[in-house]
This record gives structure tokens, C-alpha cells and sequence, in this order.
């Protein structure tokens, strides 16, 4: 049998506050790709209010605003990613990389080490 090290990254402020791990970061690249915060929460199957929260938390929590929103009306609201939100998005998709390949390693030497124990 098989075994396998699984983990996710969640990333918090120095007061312990949640700043991103996986729902921030699938909203993230949603509103990134439909510009809307909106569409973005019905794609993941959230709530437009959790969405909004999320949004709001993401932009208190940094120094500098990660999304750009615009309010609703005729012509209908939006919302974009600002250049610090892509670099963000960017820095934590290098990160998911760098951890996915710490993951793997770990994974096989814990494998090895468990096949050992087991015979």
C-alpha cells in the first residue's frame, strides 16, 4: 500500500489573523479571470457575502489594496486585481510549487521509511 504527505498553505498576518490559503487564493484568481466579485463567488459555489468578506479582509490585511472594486449600477459594478494583487497571486503560486516539491520528497522518504516498518 501506498502512502501519501498532503498538505495546503495558509499564510497569516504576525497577529495570527488568516490572510491567504486556498478559498483566498481560487477567489483571488476567479476575480482576476471574470472581474467580478460576483461571478467569481458563484464559480466556487461561495456566497457573494463571504466572497466580500474575504475581499475586504485581503485588502484591510495589506499594505497596499489587492483588489480594485467599483460599484454596481447601469452599467453594472466590477472588481480587478491591482499590480500588488497579481504579484501576490504570483508569489503564492511559486510557493504552492516550492511546497508541492518539499511534499513529494517527504512523501517518498516516509514511504521508504514506512515499507521498512511494515515488512
Amino acid at each position: 500500500m501506498k502512502y501519501f504527505v498532503k498538505g495546503q498553505i495558509w499564510v497569516s498576518t504576525e497577529e495570527g489573523k488568516p490572510f491567504l490559503g486556498p478559498g483566498r487564493v481560487a477567489l483571488l484568481r476567479k476575480i482576476h479571470e471574470l472581474g467580478s466579485i460576483r461571478a467569481a463567488a458563484k464559480a466556487l459555489g461561495m456566497s457573494y457575502r463571504r466572497a466580500w468578506r474575504h475581499v475586504e479582509s485581503l485588502n484591510q490585511n495589506a499594505p497596499k489594496p489587492l483588489i480594485n472594486t467599483s460599484t454596481g449600477g447601469k452599467g453594472g459594478g466590477g472588481a480587478t486585481l491591482t499590480e500588488t494583487g497579481i504579484a501576490i497571486l504570483k508569489l503564492f503560486e511559486n510557493l504552492e510549487e516550492d511546497f508541492d516539491l518539499f511534499l513529494e520528497k517527504k512523501s517518498q522518504i516516509f514511504q521508504k521509511n514506512l515499507t521498512k516498518l511494515f515488512k
